[in-house]
């Protein structure tokens, strides 16, 4: 599993103001899948109004992108306190070239940036619905199902 550095915020019912941290993510074999603080994010492809990745547990939605090193990570229009891994600070610190944590940056714990064994369920599980342009069962991933929900 691939490891970076990663800055998430919610979007959902959140405007730009919603709970963000920053820590390290991994991700699926294949890239699709991003996991950070015990939850998993699948793409939304294009499709999101301010966010570009959804919780496949959920359906909330995220924006996920890299770090900024100017700490302009927040929308311009939100704000608030951003919570750190403190297992990313020196990551963070070497990227940025500070030389502390900024004021709006708290250390805390956050849960592993793995996959947890609900969230293979989760990504390899199917639906199944009809469709006038298919004789048979069209099978759809529950992520896939999510997604199109939004």
């Amino acid at each position: 599993m691939r490891e970076r550095l990663i800055y998430v915020e919610l979007k959902t019912g959140q405007s730009d103001n919603g709970s963000a941290w920053i820590g390290i993510a991994g991700s699926s074999k294949t890239g699709a899948t991003i996991y950070s603080n015990g939850k998993a994010f699948r793409s939304l492809k294009g499709t999101g109004i301010s966010a570009n990745f959804f919780d496949i547990e959920t359906g909330d939605e995220y924006w996920i992108s890299g770090i900024k090193k100017n700490n302009q990570d927040r929308h311009w229009a939100g704000g608030g306190e951003i919570a750190i891994d403190r297992l990313a600070v020196d990551a963070y610190l070497a990227e940025t070239g500070f030389e502390s944590l900024p004021s709006n940056l708290f250390p805390t714990d956050l849960l592993p940036a793995k996959q947890q064994s609900h969230h293979r369920e989760l990504e390899h599980s199917t639906l199944e619905g009809s469709s006038e342009r298919y004789d048979g069962v069209v099978r759809v991933s529950r992520a896939d199902s999510i997604k199109r929900k939004s």
